[in-house]
Protein backbone atom coordinates (compact mmCIF):
# COMPACT_ATOMS: atom_id res chain seq x y z
CA UNK A 1 0.00 0.00 0.00
CA UNK A 2 1.39 3.62 -0.56
CA UNK A 3 2.69 5.58 2.40
CA UNK A 4 -0.44 7.56 4.75
CA UNK A 5 -0.24 10.35 5.61
CA UNK A 6 -0.21 11.92 9.14
CA UNK A 7 -0.26 15.56 9.79
CA UNK A 8 1.59 16.52 13.49
CA UNK A 9 1.85 19.85 15.50
CA UNK A 10 3.47 20.22 19.28
CA UNK A 11 1.55 22.15 22.07
CA UNK A 12 3.26 25.02 21.17
CA UNK A 13 0.66 27.89 21.23
CA UNK A 14 1.32 31.09 19.55
CA UNK A 15 0.23 34.46 21.02
CA UNK A 16 -3.39 34.86 19.99
CA UNK A 17 -3.98 31.19 18.72
CA UNK A 18 -5.15 28.68 21.59
CA UNK A 19 -4.58 24.59 21.03
CA UNK A 20 -8.66 24.10 19.90
CA UNK A 21 -7.95 26.71 17.00
CA UNK A 22 -4.75 25.03 16.58
CA UNK A 23 -6.64 21.55 16.45
CA UNK A 24 -8.42 23.21 13.82
CA UNK A 25 -6.11 24.15 11.59
CA UNK A 26 -4.52 20.74 11.87
CA UNK A 27 -7.88 19.24 10.80
CA UNK A 28 -7.97 21.60 7.82
CA UNK A 29 -3.98 20.76 6.96
CA UNK A 30 -4.61 16.98 7.09
CA UNK A 31 -7.99 17.54 4.54
CA UNK A 32 -11.15 16.92 6.48
CA UNK A 33 -12.58 19.50 4.68
CA UNK A 34 -12.56 16.96 1.30
CA UNK A 35 -15.05 14.89 3.02
CA UNK A 36 -18.34 16.25 2.22
CA UNK A 37 -20.76 16.68 5.31
CA UNK A 38 -23.34 19.10 4.05
CA UNK A 39 -26.49 18.02 6.02
CA UNK A 40 -24.92 15.10 7.06
CA UNK A 41 -25.20 13.02 10.64
CA UNK A 42 -21.57 13.18 11.78
CA UNK A 43 -20.46 10.96 14.71
CA UNK A 44 -17.82 12.09 17.09
CA UNK A 45 -16.29 9.12 19.02
CA UNK A 46 -14.79 9.72 22.38
CA UNK A 47 -14.38 8.69 25.59
CA UNK A 48 -15.94 11.31 28.44
CA UNK A 49 -13.76 9.86 31.02
CA UNK A 50 -14.94 7.99 34.75
CA UNK A 51 -15.98 10.13 37.87
CA UNK A 52 -12.58 10.58 39.16
CA UNK A 53 -10.65 10.21 36.62
CA UNK A 54 -8.79 13.65 35.31
CA UNK A 55 -6.70 12.70 32.05
CA UNK A 56 -9.39 12.66 29.43
CA UNK A 57 -9.80 15.05 26.64
CA UNK A 58 -11.25 18.26 27.81
CA UNK A 59 -14.49 19.52 25.99
CA UNK A 60 -12.74 21.96 24.24
CA UNK A 61 -11.19 19.58 22.17
CA UNK A 62 -14.69 18.39 21.39
CA UNK A 63 -15.91 21.73 20.50
CA UNK A 64 -13.04 22.13 18.28
CA UNK A 65 -13.92 19.59 16.06
CA UNK A 66 -17.84 20.11 16.26
CA UNK A 67 -16.96 23.32 15.27
CA UNK A 68 -15.38 22.25 12.02
CA UNK A 69 -18.19 19.85 11.20
CA UNK A 70 -20.33 22.62 11.20
CA UNK A 71 -18.54 25.01 9.36
CA UNK A 72 -18.13 22.13 6.65
CA UNK A 73 -22.33 21.79 6.94
CA UNK A 74 -21.83 19.01 8.71
CA UNK A 75 -24.64 17.85 12.10
CA UNK A 76 -22.21 16.79 14.49
CA UNK A 77 -22.99 14.88 17.74
CA UNK A 78 -20.74 13.18 20.26
CA UNK A 79 -20.69 10.04 21.21
CA UNK A 80 -19.67 6.73 23.12
CA UNK A 81 -21.05 3.03 23.84
CA UNK A 82 -22.31 2.21 27.30
CA UNK A 83 -19.32 -0.06 29.25
CA UNK A 84 -19.31 -3.75 30.07
CA UNK A 85 -18.00 -3.50 33.73
CA UNK A 86 -20.30 -1.78 36.63
CA UNK A 87 -19.28 2.07 36.86
CA UNK A 88 -20.24 5.29 36.23
CA UNK A 89 -21.16 4.68 32.73
CA UNK A 90 -22.95 1.32 32.27
CA UNK A 91 -26.42 3.73 31.04
CA UNK A 92 -27.49 6.11 28.87
CA UNK A 93 -28.60 8.18 31.96
CA UNK A 94 -25.49 7.74 34.20
CA UNK A 95 -23.14 7.59 30.94
CA UNK A 96 -24.76 10.92 30.71
CA UNK A 97 -24.31 12.04 34.25
CA UNK A 98 -20.90 11.37 33.89
CA UNK A 99 -20.29 13.00 30.79
CA UNK A 100 -22.23 16.34 32.32
CA UNK A 101 -19.97 16.30 35.38
CA UNK A 102 -16.50 15.64 33.55
CA UNK A 103 -18.27 19.08 31.41
CA UNK A 104 -19.48 17.67 28.55
CA UNK A 105 -22.63 19.27 27.38
CA UNK A 106 -24.32 20.85 24.66
CA UNK A 107 -23.29 23.99 26.19
CA UNK A 108 -19.81 23.48 26.14
CA UNK A 109 -19.04 21.22 23.04
CA UNK A 110 -21.59 22.91 20.90
CA UNK A 111 -23.79 20.16 19.54
CA UNK A 112 -25.70 17.19 21.18
CA UNK A 113 -24.35 13.96 23.01
CA UNK A 114 -26.24 10.81 21.96
CA UNK A 115 -25.37 7.29 24.01
CA UNK A 116 -24.58 5.10 20.87
CA UNK A 117 -26.41 2.03 21.74
CA UNK A 118 -29.27 3.17 23.92
CA UNK A 119 -30.65 3.17 27.29
CA UNK A 120 -29.12 0.13 28.39
CA UNK A 121 -26.62 -0.82 26.19
CA UNK A 122 -28.78 -3.80 23.68
CA UNK A 123 -29.61 -1.26 20.79
CA UNK A 124 -26.97 -2.34 18.43
CA UNK A 125 -26.98 -3.48 14.78
CA UNK A 126 -24.63 -6.71 13.89
CA UNK A 127 -21.98 -5.36 11.48
CA UNK A 128 -20.50 -8.03 8.66
CA UNK A 129 -16.97 -7.74 9.46
CA UNK A 130 -15.48 -8.11 5.72
CA UNK A 131 -12.20 -10.50 6.02
CA UNK A 132 -12.63 -10.76 9.77
CA UNK A 133 -10.72 -14.16 10.90
CA UNK A 134 -12.16 -13.95 14.94
CA UNK A 135 -15.59 -11.81 14.44
CA UNK A 136 -18.14 -12.40 11.71
CA UNK A 137 -21.11 -9.70 12.78
CA UNK A 138 -19.70 -6.94 14.93
CA UNK A 139 -22.60 -5.53 17.42
CA UNK A 140 -22.30 -1.66 17.19
CA UNK A 141 -24.07 0.83 18.73
CA UNK A 142 -26.62 2.11 16.17
CA UNK A 143 -26.49 5.19 16.51
CA UNK A 144 -22.94 5.11 15.81
CA UNK A 145 -23.67 3.49 12.38
CA UNK A 146 -26.36 5.58 11.82
CA UNK A 147 -24.33 8.22 11.53
CA UNK A 148 -23.34 8.84 8.14
CA UNK A 149 -19.66 10.25 8.37
CA UNK A 150 -17.46 9.04 11.22
CA UNK A 151 -14.60 10.93 13.11
CA UNK A 152 -12.67 9.70 16.05
CA UNK A 153 -11.40 11.64 18.39
CA UNK A 154 -8.38 10.07 20.71
CA UNK A 155 -6.80 10.61 23.87
CA UNK A 156 -3.68 8.44 23.38
CA UNK A 157 -2.81 7.28 26.36
CA UNK A 158 -0.87 3.51 28.06
CA UNK A 159 -3.19 0.60 28.97
CA UNK A 160 -3.37 -2.64 31.34
CA UNK A 161 -4.19 -4.75 28.41
CA UNK A 162 -4.03 -3.71 24.80
CA UNK A 163 -0.64 -1.72 25.39
CA UNK A 164 -1.95 1.78 24.81
CA UNK A 165 -4.99 3.01 23.79
CA UNK A 166 -5.39 4.58 20.60
CA UNK A 167 -7.78 5.36 17.75
CA UNK A 168 -8.24 1.43 17.12
CA UNK A 169 -8.85 1.08 20.91
CA UNK A 170 -11.31 4.03 20.96
CA UNK A 171 -13.32 2.84 17.83
CA UNK A 172 -13.35 -0.50 18.40
CA UNK A 173 -14.14 -1.77 21.85
CA UNK A 174 -15.65 2.29 22.22
CA UNK A 175 -18.18 1.45 19.56
CA UNK A 176 -18.82 -1.97 20.61
CA UNK A 177 -22.31 -2.48 22.21
CA UNK A 178 -22.28 -3.88 26.12
CA UNK A 179 -23.07 -7.36 24.04
CA UNK A 180 -20.24 -5.93 21.40
CA UNK A 181 -17.66 -5.61 23.82
CA UNK A 182 -18.36 -8.96 25.69
CA UNK A 183 -17.49 -10.34 22.28
CA UNK A 184 -14.58 -8.97 22.41
CA UNK A 185 -13.53 -9.18 26.14
CA UNK A 186 -14.68 -12.49 26.99
CA UNK A 187 -14.62 -15.99 26.19
CA UNK A 188 -17.64 -18.13 27.31
CA UNK A 189 -21.04 -17.43 29.31
CA UNK A 190 -21.91 -15.23 32.04
CA UNK A 191 -22.45 -16.06 35.76
CA UNK A 192 -25.16 -14.63 38.14
CA UNK A 193 -23.77 -13.31 41.85
CA UNK A 194 -26.85 -14.79 43.65
CA UNK A 195 -26.14 -12.28 46.50
CA UNK A 196 -26.55 -9.14 43.68
CA UNK A 197 -30.08 -10.87 42.13
CA UNK A 198 -33.21 -9.13 43.38
CA UNK A 199 -34.94 -11.43 41.30
CA UNK A 200 -36.49 -9.02 39.48
CA UNK A 201 -36.42 -10.63 36.41
CA UNK A 202 -35.71 -7.96 33.95
CA UNK A 203 -32.61 -9.97 32.56
CA UNK A 204 -35.20 -13.09 32.06
CA UNK A 205 -37.21 -10.44 29.63
CA UNK A 206 -34.21 -9.62 27.36
CA UNK A 207 -33.11 -13.85 26.91
CA UNK A 208 -34.29 -14.42 23.45
CA UNK A 209 -32.88 -18.13 23.63
CA UNK A 210 -34.17 -19.80 26.93
CA UNK A 211 -30.44 -19.01 28.95
CA UNK A 212 -31.88 -18.46 31.90
CA UNK A 213 -33.81 -20.21 34.40
CA UNK A 214 -35.44 -18.15 37.69
CA UNK A 215 -35.65 -20.14 40.87
CA UNK A 216 -39.46 -19.68 42.54
CA UNK A 217 -38.00 -20.90 46.06
CA UNK A 218 -34.87 -18.67 46.21
CA UNK A 219 -35.75 -15.80 43.91
CA UNK A 220 -33.03 -15.62 42.26
CA UNK A 221 -32.30 -15.80 38.28
CA UNK A 222 -29.50 -18.87 37.15
CA UNK A 223 -27.73 -19.84 34.03
CA UNK A 224 -28.49 -22.24 31.58
CA UNK A 225 -25.18 -23.16 30.10
CA UNK A 226 -27.16 -25.24 27.85
CA UNK A 227 -28.77 -22.26 26.06
CA UNK A 228 -27.00 -19.66 26.60
CA UNK A 229 -25.10 -17.83 23.54
CA UNK A 230 -23.40 -15.92 25.67
CA UNK A 231 -24.77 -12.28 23.71
CA UNK A 232 -24.49 -10.79 26.68
CA UNK A 233 -27.98 -8.48 26.64
CA UNK A 234 -28.68 -10.00 29.89
CA UNK A 235 -25.60 -7.76 31.04
CA UNK A 236 -27.49 -4.31 29.84
CA UNK A 237 -30.80 -5.95 31.55
CA UNK A 238 -29.56 -6.34 34.56
CA UNK A 239 -29.61 -2.72 37.37
CA UNK A 240 -27.94 -4.77 40.10
CA UNK A 241 -24.45 -5.59 38.20
CA UNK A 242 -25.16 -9.17 39.26
CA UNK A 243 -24.64 -10.61 36.15
CA UNK A 244 -20.68 -10.70 34.78
CA UNK A 245 -18.53 -12.27 32.51
CA UNK A 246 -15.17 -14.17 33.79
CA UNK A 247 -13.39 -15.71 31.09
CA UNK A 248 -11.09 -13.23 29.41
CA UNK A 249 -9.85 -13.30 26.18
CA UNK A 250 -6.48 -13.75 25.61
CA UNK A 251 -4.73 -10.30 25.24
CA UNK A 252 -4.02 -10.94 21.62
CA UNK A 253 -7.03 -12.69 20.55
CA UNK A 254 -8.79 -9.34 22.29
CA UNK A 255 -6.32 -7.12 19.87
CA UNK A 256 -7.53 -8.62 16.92
CA UNK A 257 -11.37 -8.73 17.81
CA UNK A 258 -11.14 -5.10 18.79
CA UNK A 259 -9.41 -4.55 14.76
CA UNK A 260 -12.03 -6.42 13.25
CA UNK A 261 -14.90 -4.29 15.16
CA UNK A 262 -13.03 -1.15 13.89
CA UNK A 263 -13.02 -1.99 10.45
CA UNK A 264 -16.86 -3.37 10.78
CA UNK A 265 -17.40 0.55 12.16
CA UNK A 266 -15.69 2.56 9.42
CA UNK A 267 -15.92 0.44 5.88
CA UNK A 268 -18.17 1.92 3.93
CA UNK A 269 -18.20 5.75 4.61
CA UNK A 270 -16.17 8.50 5.28
CA UNK A 271 -13.68 8.85 8.28
CA UNK A 272 -11.56 10.60 10.03
CA UNK A 273 -9.30 10.19 12.80
CA UNK A 274 -7.57 12.61 15.37
CA UNK A 275 -5.11 11.79 18.74
CA UNK A 276 -4.09 13.93 21.42
CA UNK A 277 -1.05 12.32 22.86
CA UNK A 278 -1.62 14.23 25.89
CA UNK A 279 -1.41 13.42 29.82
CA UNK A 280 -0.28 9.68 29.19
CA UNK A 281 -1.71 8.09 32.04
CA UNK A 282 -0.90 4.61 32.28
CA UNK A 283 -3.87 2.94 32.38
CA UNK A 284 -7.30 3.56 30.51
CA UNK A 285 -9.31 6.80 30.92
CA UNK A 286 -12.16 3.65 32.42
CA UNK A 287 -10.27 4.09 35.51
CA UNK A 288 -12.08 6.11 38.32
CA UNK A 289 -8.49 7.65 38.99
CA UNK A 290 -5.62 8.65 36.64
CA UNK A 291 -2.14 7.92 37.80
CA UNK A 292 0.82 10.48 36.93
CA UNK A 293 1.69 10.35 33.33
CA UNK A 294 4.16 7.90 32.36
CA UNK A 295 5.74 10.05 29.19
CA UNK A 296 6.08 14.05 28.19
CA UNK A 297 3.17 15.64 26.10
CA UNK A 298 3.84 15.10 22.85
CA UNK A 299 1.19 16.81 20.34
CA UNK A 300 -1.64 16.37 18.27
CA UNK A 301 -2.04 14.26 15.38
CA UNK A 302 -4.70 13.66 12.36
CA UNK A 303 -4.94 10.93 9.37
CA UNK A 304 -7.45 9.53 7.28
CA UNK A 305 -5.64 6.35 8.15
CA UNK A 306 -6.31 4.99 11.93
CA UNK A 307 -3.52 2.23 11.95
CA UNK A 308 -0.89 4.59 10.51
CA UNK A 309 -2.06 7.29 12.79
CA UNK A 310 -1.46 4.57 16.12
CA UNK A 311 1.65 3.42 14.53
CA UNK A 312 2.65 7.13 14.30
CA UNK A 313 1.79 7.99 17.74
CA UNK A 314 3.87 5.07 18.93
CA UNK A 315 6.66 5.46 17.32
CA UNK A 316 6.46 9.25 18.49
CA UNK A 317 6.27 7.77 22.27
CA UNK A 318 8.95 5.14 22.20
CA UNK A 319 11.06 8.22 21.29
CA UNK A 320 10.53 10.11 24.75
CA UNK A 321 12.25 9.59 27.88
CA UNK A 322 10.25 8.53 30.40
CA UNK A 323 9.08 11.29 33.23
CA UNK A 324 10.28 10.68 37.23
CA UNK A 325 8.11 9.49 39.19
CA UNK A 326 6.02 7.63 37.31
CA UNK A 327 4.21 4.13 37.13
CA UNK A 328 6.98 3.71 34.33
CA UNK A 329 9.84 5.13 35.92
CA UNK A 330 9.24 3.10 39.00
CA UNK A 331 9.03 -0.10 37.09
CA UNK A 332 11.94 0.90 35.51
CA UNK A 333 13.80 1.18 38.79
CA UNK A 334 12.44 -1.73 40.52
CA UNK A 335 14.68 -4.80 41.19
CA UNK A 336 14.94 -7.54 38.23
CA UNK A 337 13.63 -5.25 36.39
CA UNK A 338 13.51 -6.53 32.71
CA UNK A 339 13.78 -3.97 29.95
CA UNK A 340 11.08 -4.72 26.79
CA UNK A 341 12.72 -1.72 25.29
CA UNK A 342 9.39 -0.64 24.51
CA UNK A 343 7.62 1.96 27.11
CA UNK A 344 4.14 0.70 27.12
CA UNK A 345 5.35 -2.82 28.09
CA UNK A 346 7.56 -1.91 30.51
CA UNK A 347 4.58 0.20 32.15
CA UNK A 348 2.48 -2.82 32.34
CA UNK A 349 4.62 -6.12 31.07
CA UNK A 350 1.07 -8.29 30.80
CA UNK A 351 0.13 -5.88 27.89
CA UNK A 352 0.77 -6.04 24.47
CA UNK A 353 -0.09 -3.99 20.99
CA UNK A 354 2.01 -5.38 18.52
CA UNK A 355 -0.80 -8.07 17.43
CA UNK A 356 -3.40 -5.31 17.23
CA UNK A 357 -1.17 -2.95 14.65
CA UNK A 358 -0.41 -6.16 12.25
CA UNK A 359 -3.75 -7.92 12.45
CA UNK A 360 -5.31 -4.36 11.38
CA UNK A 361 -2.98 -4.19 8.56
CA UNK A 362 -3.74 -8.08 7.42
CA UNK A 363 -7.37 -7.37 7.50
CA UNK A 364 -7.22 -4.33 5.31
CA UNK A 365 -7.95 -1.68 8.18
CA UNK A 366 -5.00 0.65 7.04
CA UNK A 367 -1.00 0.88 6.47
CA UNK A 368 1.66 0.93 9.32
CA UNK A 369 4.20 2.80 6.60
CA UNK A 370 3.25 6.73 6.85
CA UNK A 371 4.73 9.87 6.39
CA UNK A 372 4.68 12.31 9.03
CA UNK A 373 3.84 16.12 8.36
CA UNK A 374 4.87 18.20 10.57
CA UNK A 375 2.64 21.61 11.07
CA UNK A 376 3.81 24.55 12.96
Amino acid sequence: MEKAKVYYTDFRAKSGEGLPTKLQRLMKKAGISEIDMENKFVAIKMHFGELGNLSFLRPNYAKAVADVVKELGGKPFLTDCNTLYPGSRKNALEHLYCAWENGFTPMTVGCPILIGDGLKGTDDIEVPVQGGEYIEKAKIGRAVMDADIFISLTHFKGHEATGFGGAIKNIGMGCGSRAGKKDQHANGKPTIDAEACRGCKQCLRECANDGLSFDEASRKMTVNAENCVGCGRCIGACNFDAISFEDSAATKVLNSRMAEYTKAVLDGRPNFHISLVVDVSPNCDCHPENDAPILPNIGMFASFDPLALDQACVDACLKMTPLPNSQLSDRMAAEHFCDHHDHFENTTPNSEYKTCLAHAEKIGLGTREYELIFMK
